[in-house]
């Protein structure tokens, strides 16, 4: 083994101006390192920094400098440009619900009525809509929900002049029109909302429905008066059918009494010729008996329980009650 040793101080100097080389180099390689580390970690938050996340039920608004540049709607991850450059403004899509109040409104025949309705609304899934509602309501919906609620109000007073007081407090059903108010409040109300507010009105409804003292006498007095009507309408109806019954009866009664007449009177022909048949029959084997039923027949037409006659007993036909059975014919000697 061979052992160098350091002859001289330059040696010595070259050899310390190589382990300083090598310290050096050290330390410029663990700088390095650590500027590509924060170059990754600054690329990193960068791209971080140009991600939005959209989430399902909401629309995000991309702003640059403050204005509204791009409308992103469908859920997931997008780019934009770092802050301040853009900025991302989330809004909700969800459906929400509000209420008009009780307001005072007229009726067509003049009387007031106090309603109160609800109305389902949400900020239209479109873009234009969606930066529509930006520029309306600056993304407030509550302000949006008090600017639907006055438009319900103003909707209210202009439809309910179109329907008379019958037509929304009946004891008939088949004669509210509720449904069709409804309908043409929110006919009315869509296309002015969606146009000044991108707001889409789903659904609209009354609420509440309330009668002042007046108008509560006015429909009472009203119901009243309907109910006397149909009452006295079906006294007559009750009245005109109980005549048509008594006048068929009646009919009916006269048909059977003719048809009875008519069957009588052919019995009694029949039991007549009958009863001069047995007559003839008996008159020809006795003739005095004949004579004698004759009698007793005729006194029981003529005379009744009521009946007083004074008569002589040889007056026809009381003779045939005290003459003897040989008074009339006595057989020759």
């Amino acid at each position: 083994m061979k052992i160098r040793t350091i002859s001289s101080a330059v040696e010595s100097d070259k050899i310390g101006k190589v382990f300083k080389n090598n310290g050096s180099t050290r330390k410029n390689e663990g700088g390095l390192k650590r500027y590509l580390v924060a170059a990754l970690l600054l690329v990193l938050t960068l791209l971080i920094a140009c991600l939005v996340q959209v989430h399902a039920g909401s629309a995000t608004v991309i702003t640059r400098f403050g204005s509204p540049v791009r409308v992103i709607l469908n859920p997931g991850l997008a780019w934009r440009l770092p802050a301040p450059f853009e900025t991302p403004m989330e809004v909700d899509l969800r459906s929400r619900s509000t209420s008009s109040g009780l307001q005072d409104v007229g009726t067509r025949d003049g009387l007031r009525i106090i309603v109160q309705a609800w109305a389902i609304w949400k900020v239209s899934p479109d873009a234009s809509h969606v930066l529509r509602f930006i520029r309306a309501v600056q993304n407030q919906p509550d302000e949006a929900a008090r600017q639907i609620r006055t438009f319900i109000g103003s909707s209210l007073e202009t439809t309910t002049s179109n329907y008379a007081l019958s037509e929304i407090v009946n004891t008939d059903g088949k004669q509210i029109k509720i449904p069709q108010l409804e309908q043409q409040i929110k006919a009315q109300l869509k296309e002015q909302l969606l146009n000044s507010y991108g707001v889409e009105l789903i659904d609209v409804g009354i609420e509440r429905l309330t009668l002042p003292a007046v108008t509560l006498n006015a429909t009472v007095d009203r119901m009243r008066a309907e109910r006397e009507t149909i009452a006295t309408e079906r006294t007559a109806e009750g009245k005109r059918m109980a005549a048509e019954i008594h006048s068929k009866a009646d009919r009916d009664a006269r048909v059977l009494e003719a048809d009875a007449s008519v069957k009588a009177a052919t019995i009694t022909a029949q039991a007549q010729r009958d009863s001069a048949t047995i007559y003839a029959k008996a008159y020809s084997l006795d003739p005095q008996l004949y004579n004698l039923l004759r009698s007793l027949d005729t006194l029981n037409d003529v005379v009744n329980k009521s009946t007083r006659i004074v008569l002589s007993t040889n007056a026809a036909p009381f003779r045939a009650l005290v003459q003897q059975p040989n008074d009339g014919e006595r057989p020759a000697p």
